[in-house]
């Protein structure tokens, strides 16, 4: 697969904390930058229920806390430049919404949007969409010709989503502590893998970017197989993952094998394919956008507002 169609199927991936200092005996507690606020959270912000994430919750910590509000005018002019021919453009402009329109805590403590699992990334953004447009007529529409031959304009709606399900062969070696799967193998001792966050993806796109930018040879299966063992996009870096490509490099046909097919298998997203009641047929329907990945936050019909 290559590098367009990883990321056409991600649509269809540190910060860097202030030092406090003390003044004299003035308490500075207060206006640390890992504190959340009560007024931050309340103020335009909804929750977002864990469990109904594709992920379901399963990878994130007991006590976090998702919250999302409506895209700002100035936020939605910049996500309008959108060059939709460039990947890294997509995925830049849809972590930019989630940068600006998410809070994420644990126990009060602030955590980041790169916190959160790649494979809820596209739930988020229609959640964000959501409470941005309101309006019926703002509603997001794919055109479906049905089994009969009739065509149909389909709601996009979360209502209709299906999901990719973790195989029991894989949930027996879920770790509720960890938060990760803990393998157990015969050859290989106990391997930790898990679905990679937004943040671990934005590294690897970032590497991904300037190995092409510098012509370098890019070892596609570093790219299908790291992110799900990088477990902490905290200090990873191009370093890091060119250690671990050499790494890689050292393992057995049967090691690579055996872990391409267990990141294969930890699919927690959006199928790319809602399903839908017409008539007396449930029918698949793709996901798709009419007027492109822009239209997210360019509503598709304007003509309502037209006198």
């Amino acid at each position: 697969m290559n590098l367009e169609d990883q990321y056409k199927n991600i649509v269809e991936g540190q910060e860097n904390q202030a030092s406090n200092q003390q003044l004299g005996t003035v308490n500075m507690d207060r206006f640390k930058p890992n504190t959340a606020s009560d007024a931050d959270l309340v103020l335009g912000f909804h929750t977002i229920e864990v469990n109904s994430l594709p992920s379901a919750g399963m990878f994130y910590t007991d006590d976090i806390k998702i919250q999302i509000r409506s895209a700002k005018v100035a936020e939605i002019r910049h996500f309008s430049s959108i060059d939709e021919t460039n990947v890294f453009d997509v995925d830049e402009k849809l972590n930019y919404i989630l940068e600006a329109c998410v809070q994420v805590t644990s126990d009060k403590r602030r955590l980041s949007y790169k916190d959160l699992l790649e494979e809820d990334r596209f739930f988020l953004i229609l959640s964000i969409r959501d409470l941005t447009f309101p309006e019926p007529e703002s509603n997001l529409t794919v055109e479906h010709v049905d089994k009969r031959g009739d065509k149909h304009q389909i709601e996009i709606k979360k209502d209709y989503f299906t999901y990719f399900k973790i195989p029991d062969t894989l949930d027996k070696y879920y770790d509720s502590e960890r938060k990760s799967f803990m393998i157990e193998t015969k050859s290989f001792g106990t391997i930790e893998m898990r679905p990679p966050t937004i943040g671990v993806m934005q590294k690897m796109t970032k590497y991904i970017k300037d190995s092409q930018e510098e012509k370098k040879k890019l070892d596609q299966s570093v790219i299908q197989v790291m992110p799900y063992m990088a477990t902490n996009w905290r200090g990873l870096d191009d370093k890091s993952i060119f250690k671990f490509e050499i790494e890689m490099n050292g393992w057995s046909n049967k090691k690579f094998s055996l872990i391409y097919k267990l990141a294969e298998q930890m699919k927690v997203g959006i199928k790319p394919d809602m399903s839908v009641q017409i008539g007396d047929d449930v029918e698949e329907v793709p996901i798709g956008f009419r007027d492109g990945i822009k239209s997210l936050f360019i509503v598709q019909d304007f003509t309502s507002e037209l006198l």
